[in-house]
């Protein structure tokens, strides 16, 4: 018989056991020791909730808005590369979230895939400016609803295990949304993602938001930031959205857990502009700490590719948005449950002020 799926890290154990290694090895690297990959989950131990009895629980709305738009509950999919991986359908079965710029499915199949659905596009800008203005301007063209610009890719970490793999993506998958927008190479002079090396511009500034707004009418969320400067600097420059995030810890070795980097940036943006988080969510209370410290919405990487790994229909892209991340949705409805407890009148996700201990975060 096999064995119930009851939480996260039961889907994790299924995608470390049956992913060849090459891929697992990709989808779980952290730069360098990987201190800050495991710090992104270990910060979430060290935040206590003060909760508080006998408030009426009976009633309980885990919907909210990002930019206006409703969601079902506040758990997206972050952006991450190369579905195909994990199961051969690849990013359109992850459409209702947010598709990457190196997704292996094109724009068009993935607006196909999830009519309806609330989708932002990811961007990273290229030498070529020509290659990310077009991708910009498709991606508003088929319906996408914002764009992520990730600031914190100038080049690409040192992920070891890629390294003594040898990591390279397989000659059957393509960056679907960049073929034939680079001269053509080589697979033997093709980086590891399978483009010209040195593909990314790493002269990119603060001054391209200026750039990105002469080209789209989409709301632009930066994706990366982690410091109060850092937020106040995207603020002043027009965004409308902060993910507050370190790329699963496969950047920068050494620097914040998102969680603890989220009260800075919260408290510099001062409502001013939504602000999310990524990095290191694996249960409902978890969405919880981060919605009480002042996160709109948080949204999840790794998981979702365990469940594409587990192919299972109903956890990633069923029919209904209501019915995506099983483990997450049941978890959350549990701890809405708590939320009413911690603070009275609190009746929908978009109300959360959790007390917290303010010695432990």
């Amino acid at each position: 018989m096999a064995m119930a799926m009851v939480c996260l890290s039961d889907f994790e154990a299924y995608a470390k056991k049956y992913l060849p290694k090459i891929a697992w090895d990709f989808f779980a690297a952290g730069a360098d020791d990987c201190s800050t990959r495991d710090e992104n989950i270990l910060a979430y131990k060290r935040i206590h909730f003060r909760p508080r009895m006998l408030r009426d629980v009976s009633m309980m709305d885990i919907r909210t808005k990002l930019l206006g738009t409703e969601i079902s509950f506040p758990v997206g999919i972050a952006p991450t590369g190369f579905h195909q991986l994990a199961w051969p359908d690849g990013e359109k079965s992850t459409a209702r979230g947010t598709l990457l710029t190196y997704s292996t499915c094109t724009l068009e199949e993935i607006s196909a895939a999830a009519p309806g659905s609330l989708r932002w596009f990811q961007l990273y800008i290229h030498r070529n400016r020509a290659v990310s203005q077009q991708l910009v301007q498709q991606a508003e063209a088929l319906g996408f609803q914002g764009l992520v610009l990730t600031a914190d890719l100038p080049y690409t970490g040192k992920r070891r295990d890629d390294v003594r793999n040898g990591f390279r993506l397989p000659p059957h998958m393509q960056l679907k949304n960049l073929e034939g927008a680079f001269e053509v190479c080589k697979m033997n002079d093709r980086s590891e993602y399978g483009l010209p090396p040195n593909s990314l511009d790493p002269s990119v500034t603060w001054n391209d938001i200026y750039w990105l707004r002469s080209l789209t009418h989409l709301p632009i969320i930066i994706k990366g930031i982690l410091t109060k400067e850092d937020a106040e600097l995207a603020v002043s420059h027009g965004v409308q959205g902060i993910i507050v995030s370190n790329h699963g810890g496969r950047q920068l070795d050494g620097g914040p857990a998102t969680i603890d980097a989220l009260v800075e940036v919260v408290e510099a943006v001062q409502g001013r502009v939504e602000v999310y988080l990524d990095g290191g969510i694996r249960k409902g209370s978890d969405v919880l700490k981060a919605l009480a410290l002042g996160a709109k919405c948080v949204f999840i990487g790794r998981p979702a590719l365990w469940g594409l790994a587990y192919k299972v229909s109903r956890l990633i892209g069923h029919k209904d948005e209501s019915d995506n991340f099983i483990c997450y949705h049941l978890n959350w409805k549990q701890y809405m449950v708590l939320i009413q407890q911690f603070h009275s009148g609190v009746t929908n996700s978009s109300e959360v002020h959790v007390e917290l201990d303010a010695a432990d975060v």
